[in-house]
């Protein structure tokens, strides 16, 4: 067993973004639909504990979704987290 076996990572993919008033967002029920600013041929963005590392396309194969990567983000000294900076 590693040291990297008890790091947990959330990863969130954006697929586009909406806005709209909070009193329709409470009336929408089961089997609404919010529309997104975006296309299906859209690239979507990738994070990390909400830090953006990547951007990728969606995949459906069967039954099952996923995200192929097709650019991962470069990241600046300044965006590195405190531990990081000290061990290097």
């Amino acid at each position: 067993m590693t040291t990297f076996d008890d790091i947990s990572v959330e990863i969130s993919v954006v697929l586009g973004q909406a806005e709209m008033p909070i009193h329709q967002l409470l009336r929408m029920g089961r089997g609404g639909v919010i529309g997104l600013d975006a296309h299906e041929s859209d690239d979507v963005l990738i994070l990390a504990n909400k830090t953006p590392i990547a951007r990728g396309q969606v995949m459906v194969i069967g039954e099952k979704v996923g995200v192929r990567i097709t650019e991962v983000l470069e990241r600046g000294p300044e965006v590195r987290p405190e531990a990081l900076d000290a061990i290097i």
